[in-house]
């Protein structure tokens, strides 16, 4: 998972109509050939292939994964959870971000202000899963003051595409 922004990273207004169509593409599905992706796109095979590895090269593409089912994996129960420390200096949300971000149940950690300290995005398998994440998370954590999470009963939506300029 990366942590912070590529400072490298090319700006929307670097990206041109072509880019910006295979970026469209992609976020469909990456796992498309070179081939059909330069098809969608109207250019050549070759252009594709320069484009993409540029676009991976300056962070604009930051990875390309496979999106799994949660009940097919047998994590189907997913909480956002807020967190609140009781110290907030740099050194303690540190810890906990470095404690958050190494557990493999926790999907995303955000740093958030104003209100909790962070939020947590977990999926697990059941109740008794999320009991035993909270007590290795939060309960043996004396810097946590307060924990709430929010489970989901519906995922009305989950969506990985970014908005695109044009």
């Amino acid at each position: 998972m990366q942590s912070e922004f590529n400072t490298e990273s090319r700006s929307a207004t670097d990206l041109d109509p072509v880019d910006l169509r295979l970026l469209a593409l992609m976020q469909q599905d990456a796992a498309q050939s070179n081939l059909a992706l330069a098809q969608a796109a109207g250019v050549s095979a070759a252009t594709a292939l320069r484009r993409l590895r540029r676009l991976v090269e300056t962070g604009v593409i930051e990875r390309q994964v496979a999106l799994l089912s949660p009940q097919a994996v047998g994590v189907p129960l997913a909480a956002l959870v807020e967190v609140t420390l009781d110290r907030q200096g740099a050194e303690h949300l540190d810890a906990f971000e470095a404690r958050a971000v190494a557990e493999p149940r926790v999907q995303q950690a955000w740093r958030v202000s104003p209100g909790p300290d962070f939020v947590l995005v977990v999926q697990v398998a059941d109740m008794p899963a999320y009991h035993a994440l909270a007590q290795r998370l939060f309960t043996q954590d004396a810097n946590v003051r307060n924990v709430k999470a929010y489970f989901g009963v519906k995922r009305a939506k989950f969506e990985t595409a970014l908005p695109l300029p044009g």
